[in-house]
C-alpha cells in the first residue's frame, strides 16, 4: 500500500520571503521503470538511501521541501539531496479533474516566495530528486461523450482505413484510455481485443493486422512531428519522413533493440520506447497518442476539439502516402519521395528534431546544469533542482549562482540570467564546470554558415555515422491549420542545414 504524505511546507521563518517556492515537480524516468521508489528518511546516510519504503508511479506529482537535520539538509556522500514531498496529483488514481488541479497548483507556486525550502515536522519519506522534474504538461484525459457508439460520418480510405476507424469508435479502444496509467499495454491489449471479435465475425486477418499496424505508424508520425505544423507541406513531408524510417526498421534490418520481431512489425517498432520517445511511460500520460482520437464527436463540443480536428486532419492528409510507405514497393517509395536514390530511401532509419535536442550555450561561460543540489545562505537552504545556472566566484565549500532561464520562442531562445537567490552558495560538490560536446549552431551538423546563430543544441553522437538526406514531398498542403483548402505544393526536409529536421540514412 502506498503511503501519500501530507505536510505543511515551506514552513514561516523570521526573515522575510525572499527565494521562489520549490515548483510543482513530477515523478519522470525516460524509458525507466514504472514505479520509482521512496526511501525512509532516517535511513539516508552517506553510502545512499537504503532498501526502499515503498513506490509512487511516474506521473505523480508532488511538491518537494528539504529535510533539514542538525542544521544541515539531507543528501548522500556527494550531496545529492533526498527530498521529502507532498503528493498532489497521484497518478495511479487521478481522473479528468487532475488536469484543473494540477494547472492551479503550478500557478500558485510560480507565484510564491518563501525564506527557505525546508520541510515541516515529521517527515518519514524522501525521494531522490534526480528523478523529479518541473515540467508545465497537465494529465491528458479524453472528454467524455454522450455518444460512444456514434456511427461514422466520413467516408473511408479504403478497407484499412475502415477497419482502423471501426477500433477507434470501439470499446476496446475507450476502455484503454480510462486511466492514466499503462496506456501503452493497453492500447496493445485493446487492439488485440479488437482483432480477436472481428476474425470471431470473419474478418480476413491479413488485413485487420495490416489495419493494426498502420495505426501505430500514423500515430508515431502525427505525435513525433510537429503539430503546430498541422496539414503545412512540410508538416506532411515531416510525417512522411517518420513513417520513412518506421518502414526501414520493419521491412529492412529488423533489430530487436529498434522493436521489430519480425518482418512488417510496425507496430513494434514504430512504439518502442527508446527509439520514439512519444510512447514513453510519462509521456502518453500527457499527451492524445493512445487516445480514439478518429472519433468524429471528439471534433466539436469539448474543450479540446481544435486538437482532435487537427490530429483527424493530419491522419486523413498522411493516409495515402502512408499506405504506399508502410506496404508498397520500391518504385512507390520513389514516387513519395522523388530525385532520391533507392538505397538512400531503405537506408534511412534515423533522424533527429534540432529544437528538440539537448541545449547548450556556447557563448556563456560557467553554465551548470543542476539535477539536484542544495544552497546555502547561513541557516536557510533552498533546492536546487531539474535547473540551469551561471555559476559565480566561489565562496566557501560552493559558489554563488544565477539561474539561467531560456524561452524557446520561434527560431530562437530568448536568455536571461536572474539573481533569484542572492545570498545563497550552492554545494560545490555539484559543480564540475566540464563545458559541452557536440554543441552546433541550431543543432545541426558541422559546417553550416548562419549570418546570425539565436539557438543552439547538441547533435546526436551517431550523426557523423550517416549521410544526411533531403527528402523531397509534394502534398496537398491545407495550412497550418488544416483549414485550407488542399493545393498541392512541394515540400522539403532535411539537408545538412535543415534547423527543424535532420533525415540521416545508412546509421547502423
Amino acid at each position: 500500500m502506498k503511503w501519500l504524505p501530507i505536510m505543511l511546507l515551506g514552513l514561516p521563518s523570521l526573515a522575510w520571503p525572499a527565494i521562489p517556492a520549490t515548483p510543482l515537480m513530477t515523478l519522470y524516468a525516460f524509458d525507466g521503470p514504472r514505479e520509482i521508489p521512496y526511501y525512509r528518511a532516517d535511513a539516508i546516510g552517506q553510502g545512499g538511501p537504503g532498501a526502499p519504503a515503498g513506490t509512487l508511479t511516474q506521473g505523480t506529482s508532488v511538491i518537494p521541501c528539504l529535510v533539514v537535520r542538525d542544521g544541515g539538509p539531507l543528501t548522500d556522500g556527494r550531496g545529492t539531496p533526498y527530498v521529502g514531498y507532498e503528493v498532489v496529483i497521484d497518478a495511479e488514481t487521478a481522473g479528468a479533474g487532475a488536469a484543473d488541479r494540477f494547472r492551479a497548483v503550478a500557478a500558485a507556486r510560480r507565484g510564491k516566495t518563501v525564506a527557505n525550502h525546508h520541510c515541516g515536522s515529521g517527515v518519514r519519506h524522501v525521494l531522490d530528486v534526480r528523478k523529479l522534474y518541473a515540467l508545465d504538461k497537465p494529465p491528458f484525459f479524453t472528454p467524455t461523450l454522450a455518444s460512444p457508439g456514434k456511427s461514422m460520418q466520413s467516408e473511408p480510405y479504403g478497407e484499412l482505413d475502415r477497419i482502423i476507424r471501426a477500433f477507434h469508435r470501439s470499446d476496446h479502444c475507450e476502455r484503454a484510455n480510462r486511466a492514466l496509467v499503462g496506456r501503452r499495454e493497453a492500447l496493445a491489449d485493446a487492439w488485440d481485443r479488437f482483432l480477436a471479435e472481428q476474425r470471431g465475425d470473419g474478418g480476413s486477418g491479413q488485413k485487420l493486422a495490416r489495419a493494426k499496424h498502420l495505426d501505430y505508424a500514423l500515430r508515431t508520425a502525427l505525435l513525433e512531428g510537429h503539430l503546430d505544423r498541422g496539414c503545412s507541406a512540410y508538416g506532411a513531408c515531416e510525417r512522411n519522413t517518420i513513417l520513412l524510417s518506421i518502414r526501414n526498421r520493419a521491412r529492412g534490418s529488423c533489430l530487436a533493440y529498434q522493436g521489430c520481431q519480425f518482418p512488417g512489425d510496425f507496430q513494434g517498432v514504430a512504439s518502442r520506447v527508446s527509439q520514439y520517445n512519444i510512447w514513453d511511460e510519462f509521456l502518453t500520460q500527457i499527451s492524445g497518442l493512445t487516445s480514439c482520437f478518429l472519433r468524429e464527436e471528439l471534433a466539436s463540443g469539448n474543450e479540446r476539439a481544435d486538437y482532435f480536428a487537427k490530429l483527424q486532419a493530419m491522419y486523413e492528409q498522411s493516409l495515402p502516402d502512408a499506405l504506399r510507405i508502410l506496404f508498397g514497393s520500391e518504385g512507390e517509395l520513389r514516387a513519395v519521395f522523388p530525385g532520391v536514390a533507392a538505397a538512400d530511401l531503405t537506408s534511412l532509419r534515423h533522424y533527429y528534431h534540432p529544437p528538440a535536442m539537448g541545449k547548450c550555450f556556447p557563448k556563456l561561460d560557467r553554465i551548470e546544469y543542476m539535477s539536484g543540489a542544495v544552497a546555502r545562505n547561513g541557516r536557510d537552504h533552498a533546492l536546487i533542482a531539474n535547473t540551469r545556472i551561471q555559476v559565480g566566484r566561489k565562496v566557501g565549500g560552493g559558489y554563488l549562482f544565477r539561474e539561467l532561464e531560456v524561452d524557446a520562442q520561434g527560431g530562437k531562445d530568448q536568455v536571461s540570467l536572474r539573481d533569484r537567490y542572492a545570498g545563497f552558495v550552492v554545494d560545490g560538490r555539484k559543480v564540475g564546470l566540464r563545458g559541452t560536446s557536440r554543441c552546433h549552431a541550431y543543432g545541426t551538423p558541422p559546417g553550416c554558415d548562419f549570418t546570425r546563430v539565436e539557438r543552439y543544441r547538441r547533435t546526436p553522437s551517431w550523426l557523423s555515422a550517416g549521410k544526411p538526406l533531403v527528402l523531397t514531398c509534394r502534398v496537398g498542403d491545407r495550412g497550418e491549420a488544416c483549414g485550407d483548402a488542399p493545393r498541392v505544393r512541394r515540400a522539403q526536409v532535411g539537408g545538412a542545414c535543415d534547423v527543424e529536421m535532420q533525415p540521416v540514412a545508412g546509421v547502423r
